[in-house]
């Protein structure tokens, strides 16, 4: 599995990166069927709270891709909602089959 984290026009802390990967693992462990994961992360203007979007886009082979795109005060929260959002969206997928 391939884990792809853009950030755009800042440089990412180590710290959010291993945050982030600990997130993707955990949810590929739940659905193994994800093969790529792409993370766009950028602040929004202008700088106001609620300025931190993230964008996760899931490939699951024979199906769409999945994405979610949240917003909020931090990347960590923008990056859990967005990845709680893919989770709903896999399981509806899972039990559809």
């Amino acid at each position: 599995m391939d884990i792809n984290i853009k950030a755009i026009h800042f440089d990412i802390s180590e710290k959010l990166t291993e945050f982030i990967n600990k997130k993707v693992e955990r949810l590929t462990r739940r659905h193994p069927a994800v093969s790529t994961v792409d993370i766009s992360l950028k602040v929004v203007k202008p700088e106001t709270s609620l300025n931190k979007q993230a964008i996760v886009r899931l490939a699951v082979p024979q199906q769409d891709d999945l994405v979610a795109d949240k917003t909020a005060d931090t990347f960590e929260e923008a990056i859990d909602l967005s990845l709680e959002a893919l989770d709903r969206q896999l399981e509806k997928i899972k039990n559809k089959k």
